[in-house]
């Protein structure tokens, strides 16, 4: 099944909520869900991937799945090409019903986000060079998004909101929105750097008892 990106009125949120309506079956592919939403560019695709991670714990493994997309998704935005996905990625089967639920909840969100967006400070987004740089941090969120930390509340979802502000910025021109994007980054990056310390004070404190 080969699907094609174009320019498109449609927002994400109408075009989310005709996907979910349209899914049948009790499992589904990531190939299957993309010809779903239909012609949107690579950004809302971007968008589109963040969705099941906007509550704070995910289901287990869509996060490598939807991440890796999302990486070389993003690959093909800083290059400007569209990118190459494998298929144990696109043609992976996941349960449809908690999926669906998820997307519905993410649409919510979504919906709200979409509210707040306008052409706003476009010498962030509106040159080559601002394009690229951009295309590598929604990299980055990505391979945060793929950490595997998905049982931990939270994890996924700051990296999926720093994708989702990032993107939707980008396609709609919003520098404001896009600058959001990087401050969740940071945001991760910090809530990462404490569970990691408070995973090594643990462990000290259990190598201390043990060892007194």
């Amino acid at each position: 099944m080969s699907i094609e990106f174009a320019d498109t009125r449609e927002s994400l949120y109408q075009a989310l909520t005709r996907a979910i309506d349209s899914i049948e079956g009790s499992t589904i592919t990531l190939r299957k869900l993309l010809a779903l939403v239909g012609e949107h560019g690579l950004l809302f695709l971007c968008a589109l991937l963040t969705i099941p991670f906007l509550i704070p714990v995910s289901i287990p493994g869509v996060s490598t799945v939807f991440g890796a997309a999302i990486i070389l998704v993003s690959i093909g935005i800083t290059t400007n090409r569209m990118p190459w996905l494998p298929d144990r990625i696109m043609d992976k089967e996941m349960d449809a019903v908690k999926l669906s639920g998820i997307l519905r909840r993410g649409a919510e969100v979504v919906a709200k986000v979409e509210t707040y967006i306008r052409p706003r400070a476009q010498g962030i987004t509106g040159s080559g060079i601002a394009s690229r740089i951009n295309g590598l941090a929604l990299i980055f969120a990505g391979v945060l998004l793929m950490a595997p930390l998905g049982l931990v509340p939270f994890s996924n979802t700051l990296p999926a909101f720093a994708i989702l502000l990032l993107a939707v910025g980008m396609s709609q021109r919003d520098g404001l929105v896009v600058l959001a994007g990087y401050a969740m980054i940071v945001a991760t990056l910090i809530y990462f750097g404490v569970l990691a310390w408070l995973a090594f004070a643990a462990g000290q404190g259990l190598a201390g008892f043990f060892g007194g």
